[in-house]
């Protein structure tokens, strides 16, 4: 399979994992755009879904799926979302289509992060994929000295603003060995909305689309 069958692959495979008559988390990026397209097949049993961004709330809501503020929702038992990367312990980097503070709220919400990839994103250390962190636009700077402190390579994602007004850094240069404390470490950095570590609330389960077919990796 190609890269983009084994996206499909592990979309569909994801279905399996959808509550009946529950609210839905719904990622972002090209594999999710895979999952939405398949969960439209089954819309009747979907309550409604709460979605990470306005691109895959349109794609919701055009394949006739309801999509809610999660305000408005008592619990969400399963988060189906893609990763940049994903280390052995099930923690990621994500954030490469912008949508990372949406992402890391309604994976904090889900009962179940179910993460869905191709086998390309699977690393034995993080960091090879730069890491996302959003700013506020006044503490672009201030937060991109911190990170060139800890030895990072920041740069500012040109042109690309969030859903949420704000600006993104990527990060390159970095070996990411302890993922949590980093994680924990960034998000004090005054200025910092979110970092696209999803290290304290990594994936439950990756369905991991290879040249064979989906495997599965629980993680505890």
């Amino acid at each position: 399979m190609n890269q983009d069958e084994r996206k499909q692959a592990v979309a569909q495979a994801a279905l399996r994992h959808v509550v009946a008559g529950a609210v839905i988390g719904v990622g972002t990026g090209s594999t999710v755009d895979h999952f939405i397209d398949a969960l439209a097949g089954m819309r009747e049993r979907v309550r409604a879904a709460v979605s990470s961004s306005q691109r895959s709330t349109e794609r919701l809501r055009a394949r006739g799926i309801e999509v809610l503020d999660l305000n408005d929702v008592e619990s969400v038992p399963v988060y189906v979302d893609g990763a940049d990367e994903i280390d052995p312990a099930g923690a990621m980097i994500k954030g490469g289509g912008g949508a990372l503070t949406r992402e890391k709220i309604l994976a904090e919400a889900a009962g179940r992060f179910v993460c869905i990839v191709d086998s390309s994103k699977l690393v034995p250390v993080l960091g090879h994929f730069p890491l996302p962190v959003e700013v506020v636009p006044m503490a672009r700077e201030l937060v991109r000295r911190r990170l060139l402190e800890l030895g990072g390579q920041p740069r500012l994602r040109e042109g690309f603003v969030t859903d949420n007004g704000n600006q993104i850094l990527d990060v390159g240069g970095l070996r990411i060995e302890h993922p949590a404390e980093l994680e924990g470490r960034l998000n004090q950095i005054p200025g910092v909305v979110t970092v696209g570590l999803f290290a304290r609330r990594g994936a439950d389960l990756a369905l991991v689309g290879g040249a064979d077919g989906v495997s599965e990796r629980v993680y505890d």
